[in-house]
């Protein structure tokens, strides 16, 4: 059987049924306005459930906006999405909030994920920080994607591996969170991450 082929299962009159494809939850995490809401909404076959509040004066006083100017909303719990990757797989895909005061709810969040993606903006690597730890930490499987944006990225791969500290193990890979076949194929990764976690 190819993995494009539906499972089927024969039903009560003996007719064959579609097995429902199988839910794989996968959460997407990072800093403040690195893209994750925007990757989520790409890429859901849904309408994506947000939480985005408007950002007041206070909290500019609070989050970074110097890289982000237009940016006027932020995630307060979560963003929600899914996507079938062929019928015998389903992506959840589970956004956390960027904002370390928000950092109480990702135990929740997480919970019961097989893998994550750490989003990563070159220009503010150290709002990632967090994210990495969490990851590692937590001993979940994970990808780190650094997004492009105007489709440039401020240090090199390398050198992204190094300021983070995160391992050969690791996959870092370049994307865009506004294309939805660049987001696919950063979910894979994840998605391959876990699966070789499970064979060892």
């Amino acid at each position: 059987m190819t993995p494009t082929e539906p499972l089927v299962r024969t039903g009560s009159a003996g007719q064959a049924a579609v097995r429902p494809p199988l839910p794989v939850k996968l959460v997407i995490a990072g800093g403040f306005g690195v893209g994750k809401t925007t990757a989520v909404g790409s890429i859901s076959e849904i309408e994506p459930l947000t939480t985005e509040a408007a950002i007041t004066e206070v909290a500019a006083g609070v989050d970074d906006l110097s890289h982000t100017p237009r940016k006027t909303t932020t995630t307060v719990a979560m963003d929600f999405g899914c996507i079938t990757i062929d019928p015998t797989l389903k992506l959840y895909l589970f956004g956390t909030p960027g904002q370390e005061r928000f950092g109480f709810m990702w135990d929740d969040i997480v919970e019961g994920a097989i893998g994550g993606l750490v989003i990563v903006d070159t220009r503010r690597l150290d709002d990632c920080y967090a994210a990495v730890d969490y990851f590692e930490h937590k001993q979940i499987p994970f990808a780190v994607a650094v997004n492009a944006f105007d489709g440039q990225v401020a240090h090199t791969l390398d050198e992204v591996r190094w300021a983070l500290d995160v391992s050969d193990g690791i996959p870092l890979l370049v994307f865009d969170a506004r294309e939805r076949g660049s987001v696919r194929d950063a979910l894979l990764v994840v998605l391959e991450q876990a699966l070789a976690r499970t064979e060892r």
